[in-house]
């Protein structure tokens, strides 16, 4: 095992830690700890298996590894962004239909509260 290969080793195995910490205290969800335990095990395999990152490498027609690498990072980076703008515009669309959902029902409120108010003998309106 190289040096590289260690501490590659030693941060998938951190990655994976942290990221199982976090589902175990609900500070991150099922469905997002998916995403970064599969990058974790992909980052793992191109670690150990140092011919699949090589055969990679060829077949992109990259020049170096470390290319392969950040190619993937970059990958990586772009599917978690396209999945939160996902995320992110279905609790807009959510929050758009609490807010009108909340006028339409302060508005029966008022409606409500002026009826009973001009119900009251001894009060003119």
């Amino acid at each position: 095992m190289t040096r590289a290969q260690l501490i590659a080793a030693l941060i998938a195995v951190v990655v994976a830690l942290v990221v199982l910490e976090l589902v175990r205290r609900r500070r991150l969800s099922e469905d997002f700890s998916l995403l970064w335990v599969l990058a974790t095990l992909g980052a793992t395999l191109l670690a150990f298996w140092g011919g699949l990152l090589t055969g990679i490498t060829h077949a992109l027609g990259a020049k170096y590894e470390s290319s392969t690498i950040f190619f993937f990072g970059i990958l990586f980076v772009l599917v978690v962004l396209i999945y939160y703008a996902v995320k992110l515009t279905a609790l807009i669309q959510e929050v758009r239909r609490l807010a009108q959902e909340a006028a339409l029902l302060r508005l029966q409120v008022e409606e409500k509260v002026g009826d009973d108010a001009a119900a009251r003998p001894g009060r003119s309106a």
